[in-house]
């Protein structure tokens, strides 16, 4: 497997891991600069040339995988046998230099409703670095015509139609996904909100709209959803900044962008 099908492997996986690279070599080393190694949890992918060097390499990545917030770094290595290894001698006379990146889990967003604020939405968020799920009833806000704006996307995005039952995809998505309530309809809404609350592994839950509106919800998944109101809580509604107030797609989408970026950085401290 290369060392590219190794990251793209880790990241389907929601799995974090460290990419390994020999940046400079000066005199014999068993592997020329650019040479990779994908290292994850259990797993490795690809060789920068075995021995000590390859093995405090891992070791090191592993270190970093189990840390909250690792720092990229750079080893320098000696290869002679003058040198008291961890792992063994490597004689080949020369030095080599080796960056280990930290390849952390990405985050996951999905906005329900890709109406005129969810696709302005998505055109903000899909400049992040993140998996971005999209999901609408109807099929006409979801043509590859509508979507070509997010082309050049850097996220990954996930597109998914679901004529009848929205809120059973709240099930298939990744751990931790942050959701976005937006669709066209209440009734939609309110279904989301109620599935969202019974899904126990998603991230944040925010919702568009009025006051008034969230008093309806409110009540609604209290009586008939029977949450608690701690369990209620957890929606965040109206999603955005509060003192960003303009009313145009582009402008509630830039404040509900960075809201939710915002809960980003909360999450990382």
């Amino acid at each position: 497997m290369t060392w590219i099908a190794a990251v793209a492997r880790l990241r389907a996986r929601r799995e974090s891991g460290v990419l390994v690279t020999v940046t400079t070599v000066r005199g014999h080393a068993p592997r020329d600069a650019g040479a990779k190694l994908v290292v994850g949890r259990s797993d490795t992918w690809g060789s920068i040339g075995g021995g000590n060097v390859e093995a405090v390499a891992i070791d090191r990545s592993r270190e970093m995988i189990a840390a909250s917030k690792p720092e990229p770094a750079l080893i320098d290595f000696a290869l002679n046998d003058k040198v008291t290894n961890q792992h063994g001698v490597q004689c080949c006379g020369g030095t080599v230099s080796v960056l280990l990146e930290p390849l952390p889990v990405v985050r996951a967003v999905a906005v329900f409703g890709v109406g005129h604020v969810g696709l302005e939405l998505a055109r903000i968020l899909a400049r992040q670095d993140l998996d971005l799920h999209l999901i609408d009833t109807r099929s006409d806000m979801l043509t590859k015509e509508r979507l070509d704006v997010l082309a050049d996307a850097v996220a990954q995005v996930h597109v998914h139609h679901t004529p009848l039952l929205p809120e059973e995809v709240l099930e298939e998505l990744p751990r931790g996904t942050h959701i976005l309530i937006m669709t066209h309809d209440h009734a939609e809404d309110a279904a989301l909100c109620d599935a969202a609350l019974r899904t126990t592994h998603l991230g944040s839950i925010g919702l568009i709209g009025s006051a008034a509106k969230w008093v309806r919800f409110r009540k609604r998944l209290a009586t008939e959803g029977e949450h608690d109101e701690a369990t209620i809580d957890r929606i965040k509604t109206p999603v955005g900044l509060a003192d960003i107030t303009g009313k145009e797609p582009a402008t509630i989408a830039v404040s509900v962008a960075a809201d939710l970026l915002r809960t980003f950085e909360t999450e990382g401290h």
